[in-house]
């Protein structure tokens, strides 16, 4: 099927409020995948209130002028539904996922908590301490988490994306339901936010019912959003963290380019894809059959980069050591690895594997009426249109050895290179079972 009749079944409409509206088509069986997702996430916060957008979404689930604390997600379970959210760096979205006979009461339930939302002092004092909670279980007393949260803000001297979605725990600790609030009316408009339906839906009823539901929120002007750059790194930045763990883990990442203001025909994000699909994607990749299986220095190796995305990118990896090897060993050898590739390019086989790894993961990603909502919600709400989806493919296809070699010696140096390394400390394993048991119970 060519791109031009895939999207044939994708339609798109903008009500006179501002909210962007994409339909997909997909018949296969009775079900649809409903998302709102908001233009807003954790860069869009500044220090004292860090981790609010966060905060929001699990208040968003605590009622409106119709409806009690909890009532929404009884009522969609209540239709046999399922539903959740999420918060990133770029945005913050809402979904559920439900028989199609039931999409108009879904989208009445969220244009409503679009507007009427109510943020009562009572529920934020209950609600803070369970996001504080998911902090300490998820960040604070996991070793990994703590890494991650660390290496970041040390990468980052003053882009946004240095500070945790979840927040710094001061910050929630200081925060009040008035912070929650202020974010609620600045952000949660229809114009900043992109409904996605994808489904066995006739799209103009969706439009219909979108404009009867949706379309009686009022029209609001967003504020200008100020860009937080980060400034140009002049060294490698090194940095160690004491933690409860068994093993060492050694994290890498050097800051790269990415698609800016949509324009997708650039060249060096792709390639630095693909150099991560070159490096990382099965055992017999470069990482994992040098570092694992020859030289026994590492239990596994993972590298990533991702072209696009409103926040910082870094091109990322990351390993746990295995007994007896040391950090700078581990260093030693990926650096090796990298000049290998700079000076000598890759061969043609590992070009093919990629990009035929690349085409199998979109073609599996169609599976799901989610998948595919998930597609369309996260490149447009970073603003990359649903109709360039198939272009971003042809991108990574596009990606030549002799780029893939110019990107790993352009970027992949120690000017840009940030290097964390987890020091492991003894573990309490009462209290380790303790919050794996908490950690399980923890929904948004």
């Amino acid at each position: 099927m060519s791109n031009a009749q895939k999207q044939e079944f994708t339609h798109e409409t903008t009500l006179e409020n501002g909210l962007k509206v994409i339909v997909k088509e997909d018949h296969r069986a009775p079900t649809v995948a409903h998302m709102v997702w908001y233009r807003t996430g954790s860069i869009d916060e500044t220090m004292g209130t860090t981790g609010v957008a966060h905060v929001l979404e699990h208040m968003m689930f605590k009622g409106t002028k119709t409806l009690g604390p909890g009532e929404f997600s009884k009522k969609v379970a209540a239709l046999g539904g399922r539903e959740n959210a999420f918060t990133s760096n770029d945005y913050t979205a809402y979904f559920q996922q439900i028989e199609k006979s039931y999409l108009a009461e879904m989208m009445r339930l969220e244009a409503d908590r679009m507007h009427n939302l109510v943020l009562s002092e009572e529920e934020f004092k209950k609600e803070i301490k369970v996001v504080m909670e998911e902090r300490r279980l998820r960040t604070d007393d996991q070793a990994s988490g703590l890494l991650y949260e660390q290496f970041i803000a040390t990468a980052f001297n003053s882009a946004p994306n240095r500070n945790p979605v979840i927040g710094w725990m001061d910050d929630l600790k200081n925060m009040t339901y008035l912070d929650a609030q202020n974010w609620y009316k600045k952000w949660y408009t229809p114009s900043n936010a992109i409904l996605v339906v994808v489904g066995d839906v006739d799209p103009k009823q969706v439009f219909e019912m979108a404009r009867s539901t949706y379309g009686k929120v009022p029209k609001q002007i967003l504020d200008d959003r100020k860009v937080q750059g980060e400034p140009e790194q002049k060294g490698v930045k090194r940095f160690s963290l004491k933690a409860p763990a068994e093993n060492i883990v050694v994290m890498m990442g050097w800051k790269v380019p990415k698609v800016i203001d949509t324009n997708i025909d650039v060249v060096d994000p792709w390639a630095l894809e693909v150099l991560a699909g070159v490096l990382d994607g099965n055992q017999n990749t470069r990482l994992n059959r040098i570092l694992v299986k020859e030289k026994n220095i590492s239990t596994g190796v993972n590298a990533g980069s991702d072209a696009i995305g409103r926040s910082e990118q870094l091109f990322m990896i990351s390993t746990v050591l295995a007994k007896g090897k040391t950090p700078a060993t581990f260093e030693t050898e990926v650096k090796k690895i990298i000049a290998d590739i700079a000076q000598n390019g890759i061969k043609p086989d590992e070009l093919k594997r990629v990009k035929i790894a690349v085409t199998a993961s979109q073609i599996y990603k169609r599976d799901s009426v989610f998948g595919q909502a998930m597609e369309i919600g996260s490149l447009e709400v970073v603003g990359i249109p649903w109709n360039k989806i198939d272009a971003l493919t042809d991108k990574i296809r596009d990606v030549t050895a002799d780029q893939v070699q110019a990107v790993a010696k352009k970027y992949l140096i120690d000017d840009r290179l940030t290097v964390g390394v987890l020091d492991p400390q003894p573990i309490d394993p009462q209290k380790k079972l303790a919050n794996d048991k908490a950690a399980a119970s923890i929904k948004h």
